[in-house]
């Protein structure tokens, strides 16, 4: 069985977020992807504390297509330093993590 995460990251802006979202699905590195949002973040940035409106955006893909998916993530994205951060599944349906390996078959 192969493994499984969710990834995700964030934007500044609901559109943005969508299409993340909608390139990574039709681009297969990733099954599904789910929008939160708006979210408050609170972050230190070039020396200063900043507050700031995110949607965020959650990924479930496989291990073996996460390097594609966060390569997809680093040319789509418009931040200097997108979060990207992978956590793994440790359990989950077997129909549906089935369906995920479907889904981001290359």
């Amino acid at each position: 069985m192969a493994g499984y995460l969710t990834v995700w990251t964030t934007t500044d802006a609901p559109e943005k977020a969508r299409e993340l979202a909608a390139g990574a699905v039709e681009a297969r590195v990733a099954a599904c992807a789910q929008i939160d949002g708006p979210v408050t973040s609170v972050y230190r940035w070039e020396g200063e504390v900043r507050t700031d409106q995110e949607w965020r955006v959650q990924f479930k893909t496989t291990t073996e297509r996460y390097p594609a998916l966060e390569a997809h993530l680093r040319r789509a994205h418009d931040y200097d330093t997108p979060e990207i951060v992978a956590v793994p599944v440790t359990h989950g349906g077997a129909d549906y993590l089935a369906w995920i390996d479907e889904e981001t078959r290359s």
